[in-house]
């Protein structure tokens, strides 16, 4: 009986990972429930007098009622079922610990698990058959499609204690990419090469700038690969999704030019106070900087964390031109205007009277006096977009005035008939 506890104790050590001490206390727990309901001990003050002995090294047990020990056959069938129950129902809970403790200093990092079970809203991941990890529908890429039983890998959001476990993984967060590389790139891995920021639109395109600490070490091939082979295995466990690999720079316009790739940019001005960079462009260039749905100007300010506004000369001309309509607007002010991203009359319509009469040039009253004519202007070409009326007075004014003309029509010809049978009677 004894070599029996102890083997059963080892047995549920290695497979529950759970510490025999652990188990000994959730043993000792439900012997003193039994023990209790076999002394029929209603009293908190009586169960004092319940002690569990428990020997971990010979599997000696011994339960005590008072200065009297309950032996084995005492136990019935109902209190050796409670034993039985009591003793599972510990050791759910100390595996829960045990899965909590060790997952939720794991937040921030990765972890592989094999979809198992896919539901409307979310996807379940079995993780080392331990536990599971749950991607709620808002967390994954729109271009995550699985399969049954595929092993996949996913980012730690978050781990919560309620209702048991909960480990919220993510494959939408930015974060994701960053742990791919980190297992890719060994230079990353020793902290050669350094990851200084990553921006990402998940399942579209992701930006990432990466500097060395070594000379000798090209950061930007180190992440690439030979071949592109290390780049690839991150963009096939992204499902495809396009990824630029960025030299950072401390130099801001030339991190910005490297952001702005595969654009060729023709001048940089830079507000530091703002944190805005106003960059020019070739006409042809331009549609290439700011991307399809501005997607790469967007991400790139994000990589940088700077505003960006990219402009081409003709556009540039096309808006100062514009501007010069308004009669509160100069040369001067047009050029102010339009450097400070208010080239656009309906942002300018729209702009706020304070911030405007803080530029330079521009003071209070006149603020007010070229928002009002923008607010004019920016009518005057909507009434001019709008689709005017068909001027054709052949085509009729509606289904019902030719459907009365069909009427009329008809009628005359039935009248018309009448009278020559009339005249032939």
């Amino acid at each position: 009986m004894k070599k029996e506890f102890l083997s059963v104790l080892a047995q549920l050590e290695r497979e529950k990972g759970l510490d025999r001490s652990v188990l000994i206390e959730a043993i000792k727990y439900a012997l003193a429930v039994a023990a209790k309901k076999i002394a029929k001990i209603n009293s908190p003050d009586e169960e004092e007098e319940i002690r569990v002995e428990i020997d971990p090294e010979k599997g000696d047990i011994n339960v005590y009622v008072g200065d009297k020990e309950i032996v084995s056959n005492e136990f019935g069938r109902i209190a050796a079922q409670t034993t039985r129950q009591v003793i599972i129902q510990k050791i759910r809970e100390a595996e829960k610990d045990n899965i909590y403790a060790e997952y939720k200093d794991k937040v921030g990092s990765l972890v592989a698990g094999t979809v198992y079970r896919m539901e409307r809203r979310a996807v379940i991941l079995d993780l080392m058959g331990k536990t599971e990890g749950i991607i709620p529908q808002s967390f994954l890429s729109p271009l995550d499609r699985f399969r049954m039983g595929e092993r996949i890998k996913a980012y730690i959001y978050e781990v919560k204690q309620e209702k048991g476990v909960q480990i919220i993984l993510s494959r939408k967060h930015e974060g994701l990419v960053r742990k791919l590389f980190d297992l890719e790139v060994p230079e990353i891995a020793e902290g050669i090469v350094e990851i200084k920021a990553i921006a990402r639109d998940a399942g579209e395109r992701t930006k990432i700038a990466v500097a060395s600490k070594d000379e000798k070490v090209d950061c930007v091939g180190a992440c690439v690969g030979i071949r592109g082979s290390r780049v690839k295995n991150v963009i096939e466990e992204l499902r495809g999704e396009k990824i630029d690999i960025v030299r950072w720079s401390d130099d801001i316009k030339e991190f910005i030019k490297a952001s702005l790739q595969p654009a060729v940019i023709s001048m940089i001005d830079l507000d530091r106070e703002a944190k805005r960079a106003r960059v020019l462009v070739a006409s042809d260039q331009l549609s290439l900087a700011i991307g399809k749905r501005g997607q790469n100007v967007r991400l790139a300010s994000k990589l940088v964390d700077w505003i960006i506004d990219v402009r081409s000369r003709e556009s540039i001309e096309h808006d100062k031109k514009r501007l010069l309509t308004l009669k509160a607007v100069g040369k001067k002010a047009a050029e102010i205007l339009v450097d400070s991203g208010y080239g656009d009359l309906n942002n300018l319509a729209n702009a706020n009277p304070a911030l405007l009469a803080k530029l330079k040039g521009i003071g209070k009253k006149k603020a007010e006096s070229i928002i009002a004519e923008a607010k004019k202007a920016d009518k005057n070409v909507l009434k001019e977009q709008r689709p005017k009326p068909s001027k054709d007075k052949s085509q009729p004014d509606s289904i019902i005035e030719e459907a009365k003309k069909l009427a009329k029509k008809n009628t005359r010809q039935s009248m018309f008939k009448d009278k020559k049978n009339n005249n032939k009677g």
